[in-house]
């Protein structure tokens, strides 16, 4: 199992993703915006075996967090999730900095599979 940081606004989602997670063995921190996520990441010096983030969040979206994360933690795995296709699009651009994209609405069974995809590597 893994240590995951999950970024995600919407406090529904965030609590279905963490709890899915944690019925699957993996450790879980939360954040609600890139911003906090990054500072999470920085203050644990990397040490997260995946990054689940929304790309739609307000100060610091997804894909600028996926940026920074690969700019200071390369090693780090990042899979990103969002409900809108032109973000989709936007994370296409990120090919070798993210793992995968995951659509929501997500379903439990979904989810706990791209994270142990992603996990796996």
């Amino acid at each position: 199992m893994g240590r995951v940081l999950i970024v995600e606004d919407d406090d529904s989602v965030r609590t279905f993703t963490e709890r899915a997670l944690q019925a699957d063995g993996h450790v879980t921190q939360t954040a609600s915006d890139g911003d906090e996520g990054l500072a999470l990441i920085r203050a644990a010096s990397g040490a997260f075996d995946l990054v689940l983030s929304d790309i739609r969040m307000p100060v610091m979206d997804g894909i600028e967090l996926a940026e920074n994360v690969a700019a200071g933690y390369p090693d780090l795995r990042i899979l990103l999730m969002t409900g809108y296709a032109e973000q989709r699009e936007r994370a296409a651009e990120l090919n070798g900095t993210v793992v995968g994209v995951v659509n929501k609405p997500f379903t439990l069974a979904e989810i706990r599979n791209e994270v142990a995809k992603a996990l796996a590597g």
